[in-house]
């Protein structure tokens, strides 16, 4: 049989490295239930479920109200027949040299009895020491160690001023770009939610932060945006944070006619969807009173969203940025102005060009 044990540690350190695919694993593999997949795992990790989330409600229940002894029976008996099940359905057709790295919880009970069978079957099969648990734990304790490598410049600028679309067209254009709306699924305002596409727990977001860290070179410059703590309903890594907030910033500037058109592109679910647009707007209620709200939502539903964006723009975003930048993000004042002569994709390309060379 071949299974040996890693400390947690030291996978994240292999998995950190640019240069190895899966840390030189074949695959890493997630013993425990979907939903504790799902609500995070380790990057590249798939899912074979030792127990899954009826077993294992089953098997817990069992443990309190009966006794342990019980409910180890019948889960050994469930954990055999999922574990034939995933040797029989991912497993046949593997050669001799593939080597998994595998984990559970904590306990490694659940990815014990896998990685006990597969290494009888001759696999040379890794086990992460302290599961899951360990791994999470050590990835917290490196992220200010990644973040302090790097060097960032912020793009600021209001709502609307192409700071999303700046980062893209940088990233196609061969620059590092760290793109937390992206990570985190949700364009950071109040307004930001995007349909169809729900945020992941905070755990996963802090694993995705990490994963996209770990790709970037310190001998490079990393462009992100002026985000604040909170991209929806994530935080922000505290170092990351701090980091971002003491590093030099670039003003993005374009005429308030472009950023009104610009909102209405990359915000056309709310165009097309006016229920929606004035069931999203109820969140400004307290901030703006009832009934400007209600005169917003009357123009939307009359067709007149440009106007509703520009005054969200005006009353509303545009006072809030300011602030929060002022008092924020120390290198903003006094910061280079990039003006973008319109929205389209060529402006975007000239000012991330001008950013590339500075």
């Amino acid at each position: 049989m071949s299974v040996h044990l890693l400390p947690a540690d030291q996978a994240l350190l292999r998995l950190a490295d640019r240069t190895r695919v899966h840390g030189d694993f074949s695959a890493i593999i997630d013993a425990r239930s979907e939903d504790e997949f799902a609500h995070d795992h380790l990057p590249g990790a798939i899912n074979w479920p030792t127990l899954n989330n009826a077993e294992r409600a089953l098997i817990g229940t069992l443990f309190k109200q009966v006794n342990p002894f019980e409910a180890q029976k019948l889960g050994a008996a469930l954990a055999s027949a999922n574990i034939s099940r995933h040797i029989a359905q991912h497993a046949l057709a593997l050669p001799r040299q593939w080597q998994p790295l595998i984990y559970c919880w904590r306990g490694g009970k659940r990815s014990g009895s896998l990685s006990l069978v597969l290494g009888q079957i001759g696999f040379k099969v890794t086990l992460i020491e302290g599961g899951y648990k360990a791994f999470r734990n050590a990835l917290l304790a490196d992220l200010p160690r990644r973040v302090e490598r790097l060097s960032f410049r912020v793009i600021c600028g209001p709502t609307g001023s192409g700071k999303t679309r700046l980062l893209e067209t940088l990233a196609r254009e061969g620059a590092q770009v760290l793109d937390l709306e992206a990570l985190a699924s949700h364009r950071s305002s109040v307004l930001g939610v995007l349909p169809g596409r729900p945020q992941p727990s905070q755990k996963h977001f802090d694993t995705r932060v990490w994963t996209a860290l770990c790709q970037l070179d310190p001998e490079r410059p990393v462009f992100v945006e002026s985000e604040s703590r909170k991209v929806g309903n994530l935080s922000v890594p505290e170092s990351l944070m701090l980091a971002m907030r003491a590093s030099p910033c670039v003003h993005l500037q374009l005429a308030d006619a472009e950023r009104v058109g610009l909102l209405m592109e990359d915000y056309d679910f709310f165009v097309r969807d006016p229920d929606f647009f004035c069931q999203r707007l109820e969140a400004l209620v307290e901030l703006r009173g009832r009934e400007t709200v209600q005169d917003w939502q009357q123009r939307v539903r009359r067709g007149d969203v440009a106007s509703v964006v520009a005054d969200l723009l005006h009353t509303h975003y545009d006072p809030t940025y300011a602030s929060s930048l002022a008092r924020n993000f120390k290198h903003s004042e006094g910061a280079p102005v990039i003006e973008l002569q319109d929205r389209t994709e060529a402006s975007m390309r000239a000012a991330a060009q001008t950013l590339m060379q500075a």
